[in-house]
């Protein structure tokens, strides 16, 4: 019985040095794989101040400051026309004549004369027409004063005032931005459309311009100087509030980092990129790419930098 006991003991014994063994070799192997940081791939962007323009687009039309419809004096049959579309007129210049004459009855021509100078646009009858004091024989428009008209959605009037700055595109001329300035402002609604009339004059004019073109306007209706700028792929909401990762300690040559979770408040957003009021400073470098899984501290690898300086 003595020998059955003490070999028993010995069984036990072993075992429990082996579990010992089996808890302490499990520990440093936990240890191991807690201590273990993931490091994530992400992409950086390096702030600078900047100026963001918020603006409304619309569709317009350009036309002439200053055009007329040109009528004859006496209704009858336009026996001459003496101008071309494209011809420049001076004021008084005949335009055409109308032969008021009927059978049995001879009269004079009649002479069609210009009211102002200008260039002409149109000329709707051809010779050998009938018209009236209401028949229009020619437009004439001063081409070298131009002007854009745009209606407004009655949801935007608040936004516009005489004097606005705008950027107008034309198909004729892709990538080509010209300048323009509203200088008139309707103080009527048309109660048809519910929109409102504002015109806007190109500024300094340009001969590329014709009447009848039709633009695509960006009327700039609030703007930000020397403001830090972001992409707004970079803003993360947590909470229900704005951050963006900013790194934390990137020397200059290394890709290796980490970043901090920072707050801040954001101002107007245009074009995908976002004003920071406060929170950042220019020349933060923070995560524009790869920042979803990130927190506060975490480590990263910096595959890519923007500087938006550059």
């Amino acid at each position: 019985m003595k020998k059955i006991t003490r070999a028993a003991i010995a069984v036990l014994s072993a075992a429990s040095l082996l579990t010992a063994v089996g808890c302490k070799k499990g520990g440093a192997d936990s240890k191991t794989m807690d201590e273990a940081e993931i490091i994530y791939a992400v992409s950086s962007y390096k702030t600078t101040q900047g100026n963001l323009d918020e603006y409304l687009e619309f569709g317009g039309d350009v036309d002439s400051v200053s055009a007329v419809n040109v009528m004859p004096d006496q209704a009858g049959k336009i026996s001459r026309i003496l101008v071309n579309v494209g011809d420049r007129v001076t004021k008084n210049q005949v335009l055409a004549y109308v032969d008021a004459s009927r059978p049995g009855m001879n009269y004079s021509e009649s002479p069609v004369r210009a009211p102002i100078a200008g260039r002409i646009t149109s000329i709707p009858p051809t010779i050998g027409a009938t018209v009236s004091q209401a028949v229009t024989i020619a437009r004439i428009a001063q081409t070298d004063e131009l002007q854009i008209k745009v209606n407004v959605a009655e949801r935007f009037i608040s936004r516009i005032k005489q004097g606005q700055t705008a950027l107008v595109t034309f198909d004729a001329y892709p990538g080509v931005d010209f300048n323009a300035k509203v200088f008139e402002v309707s103080p009527v609604l048309d109660t048809s459309t519910r929109t409102m009339a504002i015109k806007l004059r190109i500024v300094p004019p340009d001969s590329r311009i014709k009447v009848g073109m039709y633009s695509r306007v960006q009327l700039v209706t609030d703007s930000v100087k020397d403001a830090i700028v972001i992409p707004n792929a970079a803003i993360v909401m947590r909470d229900g509030k704005p951050y963006v990762f900013v790194v934390a300690n990137h020397k200059e040559g290394k890709k290796n980092a980490s970043v901090r979770l920072q707050s801040v408040k954001v101002g107007i957003s245009v074009d995908n990129k976002t004003e920071i009021t406060e929170g950042l400073s220019a020349g933060d470098e923070i995560i524009i790419k790869g920042q979803s899984l990130l927190n506060d501290g975490a480590q990263v690898n910096i595959i890519s930098t923007t500087d938006a300086a550059k």
